[in-house]
């Protein structure tokens, strides 16, 4: 994790998949690598859906049928990048004032057959007023390296990933 930009995080990872591969499973697999505890709503997380276009839509859906949309798809160029919105408040509360949202950018960069540089920049992190530090750092330790992500890609489970 890199936090020399003071508005922003950044982190990255290398991954030993083709670029649609690692792709995918970032758009359309984002249960199986997203920390299940870190969602907005009271009922267990059962999915989390991103609508693959710009404009498209991210939420959670949770296991008593209830949605949570948290985020807004801003870029959307397989296989090469993704940019959503993070529509959540330092309260850790959905932000409906869409000015005071960051951004996360992240870019996926083939280094052969079967390999992608996957490469995360969550920005803008100021836009969230006052306390945007707090969620900087919270955020910069939730996305480092990338662990739970890189671990599902290359088919691992999440605890072999953090040794």
């Amino acid at each position: 994790m890199n936090t020399d930009t003071m508005t922003a995080v950044r982190t990255e990872t290398l991954v030993k998949v083709p670029i649609e591969r690692a792709f995918k499973v970032f758009t359309e697999e984002m249960e199986s690598w997203w920390d299940p505890d870190h969602h907005l709503g009271d009922a267990p997380l059962a999915e989390m859906v991103v609508e693959r276009h710009v404009g498209g839509r991210i939420f959670d859906r949770h296991t008593d049928g209830s949605e949570c949309q948290w985020s807004r798809v801003l870029a959307y160029e397989p296989p090469t990048l993704f940019v959503f919105s993070w529509d959540i408040n330092t309260r850790w509360e959905l932000e409906t004032d869409l000015q005071k949202t960051s951004e996360v950018a992240v870019t996926f960069v083939a280094e052969g057959p079967d390999r992608t540089r996957v490469v995360l920049e969550h920005r803008c992190l100021d836009r969230h007023g006052e306390g945007w530090e707090g969620m900087r750092d919270a955020v910069g330790q939730g996305w480092a390296g990338l662990e739970g992500y890189t671990a599902a890609v290359e088919g691992r489970d999440r605890d072999s990933a953090a040794s």
